[in-house]
């Protein structure tokens, strides 16, 4: 079965298209970072115009590349949630009728979900059951994963994400967005025990996460103590970067170990980030853990997760009807 997937849940518009919800035919992503990049930040109506311009060009370039015509298709999966409303009704309802002019069957599919799912677009996938943890810029949960589409949500944040944090530090250091690509790069010649940031929920019995506190720790650190060079700045960025590491790392962990798995999946956009591949590995490692990480390609926002798991929730014979909206969070889980 042949997916094509579309995601436009923040500022990517992405189309792709999956065989049998393993091999990626095709992956094309439309970035929109120079767009956001004077605001140090993602301005939502700036993103949802841009969406509106790109998904026709980007759809035809995915089909292309796999060599394919639209009406060859087995499928259609899309974003539906969580992300920015604009941004996902411009796919989504671009999906709608793409879907429904082709007769295709269609289904929306929960970006997290969907994250969780590019694990398996690699050479080295977790068997089932497994313990994920999701980073990205909205979002940081660690979910038990037992089949393709059934996955239990574990913990969850109680505000910040880690890559909301890691921008919004990013643009406290004057350091330019996206900011956790540039923290990850200048924390290499930092030292990361210069300053002794918190670590937020570490020491409770939970699998939930924090970052706001350690946020505002970083605010007050540089009021009083204002960086003076180049490697104040790396020392600042190192500290802060191995907090939220240590925050990651050992509640993953303390999951696989309490669910009783040995393998471990790091998903999502902060997947990405160099720092937290070693540790998490190394330590999960030590504790008799394998962990799998999508491609890079994969881990931050792209229509083939999105293909991969439509692929499954289409063969389970799941449709989404047309009368169907998009959702921009999950609610928060409190307990």
């Amino acid at each position: 079965m042949k997916v094509l997937g579309i995601e436009s849940s923040c500022d990517e518009t992405a189309a792709a298209v999956v065989a049998d919800g393993r091999v990626v035919l095709s992956s094309v992503v439309a970035s929109q970072v120079a767009i956001h990049r004077p605001y140090d930040g993602v301005v939502p109506e700036l993103a949802s115009r841009e969406h509106l311009r790109v998904v026709a060009p980007v759809v035809s370039r995915a089909l292309a590349e796999a060599g394919m015509a639209a009406d060859t298709l087995d499928g259609l999966a899309v974003t539906r949630g969580p992300g920015l409303i604009g941004a996902l009704l411009v796919g989504f309802s671009f999906a709608k009728a793409y879907a429904w002019a082709l007769g295709l069957p269609w289904v929306g599919i929960d970006h997290l979900e969907a994250h969780i799912q590019a694990v398996f677009l690699g050479d080295d996938p977790p068997p089932f059951p497994f313990v994920a943890l999701m980073v990205s810029g909205g979002h940081t949960c660690l979910y038990d994963v037992t089949g393709p589409t059934a996955m239990t949500p574990l913990g969850q944040t109680r505000d910040d994400a880690a890559g909301e944090a890691f921008d919004k530090v990013a643009k406290m250091l004057d350091l330019g967005y996206p900011g956790g690509e540039v923290i990850d790069r200048i924390a290499v010649d930092g030292d990361p025990t210069r300053v002794a940031f918190p670590r937020p929920f570490l020491n409770r019995d939970t699998f939930d996460f924090s970052f706001s506190g350690l946020k505002s720790a970083v605010r007050r650190h540089l009021e009083t103590h204002p960086p003076l060079c180049s490697r104040d700045m790396a020392d600042i960025a190192a500290s802060f970067q191995e907090a939220v590491v240590d925050v990651l790392t050992a509640k993953a962990v303390a999951a696989c170990r309490r669910r009783g798995c040995r393998h471990l999946a790091l998903v999502g956009g902060v997947a990405a980030n160099g720092r937290l591949r070693t540790r998490l590995t190394a330590d999960a490692r030590s504790k008799g853990i394998r962990v799998h990480i999508p491609a890079p390609a994969f881990c931050g926002d792209n229509a083939a997760m999105v293909a991969a798991i439509g692929y499954h929730r289409l063969a389970a014979g799941e449709r989404t009807p047309l009368d169907a909206d998009v959702f921009s969070r999950h609610p928060i889980r409190i307990g």
